[in-house]
């Protein structure tokens, strides 16, 4: 796990390259510019190619993109991600130029708690992000807290990632793991949780059968809410029955799902810890889309240039044009 660092972020322009840089002798994130060309190495059965990196994030986990904003919102545990520390964070990068960055919300600043951040949700003006045991909410233009919802008497172990589907709903994963000093330990408490009206709480699925859920999302196509799952040898992408929380298998893989993202046709993309590498799975196929990522974490998809962000065991986020333009 990445140690916990100060942050400060700081523009400055070298040549005709943007560049973030360290103020004050702190620690900050960078962007190093690529021009867009095709990378056979990365890339296997598509003209995917990465477009640009953000580095010295210190534990980035999750990408959100807002299309109504243009902007990428990035979540950094900053440190152990089951630390109960405070100084974890959320970057805003915007999407026409990702040498442009600013910090949204900090932990410890402005009345605001955030522990290790990880996945991220936009439901109207609110940002939603899940924080060891908590839910956490800002205003996502802002970064103002708005609240949070507890989950640890529902018995929360390590919330993972969160989205929102039909009449407001959000589904929630818990991972059963603790993210320690010394690694990822399972400790077990699988579940799944939805957040309905007035905040209510409630368990729609449970149990080791889940296999350490991670990713989830609504799939617009199959009106169904899908999981991915962080088993380390025999991962799944299943979907959720609606009324029992019985698995429909959707995909399998060689261990460590992390995140997913819907497409258009009905397939996903599923970032994939065990071969370092993105995958666009379902009906049928299984297509490496990008690899050589060290440990993607939750992706986050860029609607409107077919762009995916990819945070990385590299404490950085890696940006790849999907259409290889």
């Amino acid at each position: 796990m990445p140690a916990s660092r100060p942050i400060t972020l700081c523009v400055a322009l070298v040549g005709s390259q943007l560049l973030l840089s360290a103020c004050s002798n702190q620690a900050a994130t960078g962007y190093v510019t690529e021009k867009p060309r095709h990378y056979p190495t990365d890339s296997v059965a598509t003209t995917a190619h990465r477009v640009g990196v953000l580095q010295n994030l210190y534990g980035p986990e999750s990408v959100r993109y807002a299309s109504d904003q243009d902007v990428y919102f990035i979540s950094v545990m900053n440190g152990p991600g089951s630390e109960k520390d405070n100084n974890g964070y959320i970057v805003e990068v915007s999407g026409s130029n990702l040498g442009q960055a600013k910090l949204l919300v900090v932990g410890g600043k402005n009345g605001v708690t955030l522990d290790a951040p990880k996945g991220l949700a936009i439901h109207g003006d609110t940002l939603w992000t899940t924080d060891i045991d908590k839910l956490r909410a800002f205003n996502r233009y802002s970064g103002k807290p708005l609240g949070e919802i507890d989950l640890a008497p529902k018995g929360a172990v390590l919330l993972n990632d969160i989205a929102v589907g039909p009449n407001d709903t959000m589904y929630v994963t818990d991972t059963g793991i603790d993210m320690s000093q010394i690694g990822v330990i399972y400790v077990g408490g699988d579940k799944v949780f939805a957040i309905g009206p007035n905040r209510s709480i409630s368990v729609v699925a449970h149990g080791n059968v889940l296999g350490r859920p991670n990713g989830v999302t609504w799939d617009p196509t199959g009106k169904r809410w899908v999981v991915v799952s962080f088993d380390p040898f025999h991962s799944e992408m299943y979907a959720l029955h609606p009324n029992d929380s019985t698995r429909i298998i959707l995909a399998k893989g060689k261990g460590k799902f992390d995140g997913i993202e819907p497409l258009p046709n009905g397939t996903f993309l599923v970032s994939s810890w065990a071969d370092s590498s993105v995958h666009q799975l379902g009906k049928g196929e299984d297509i490496q889309v990008v690899r050589n990522v060290p440990t993607p974490a939750d992706i986050g998809l860029d609607t409107k240039r077919g762009r995916l962000a990819i945070p990385t065991g590299g404490n950085r986020v890696e940006f790849w044009d999907l259409a290889g333009k």
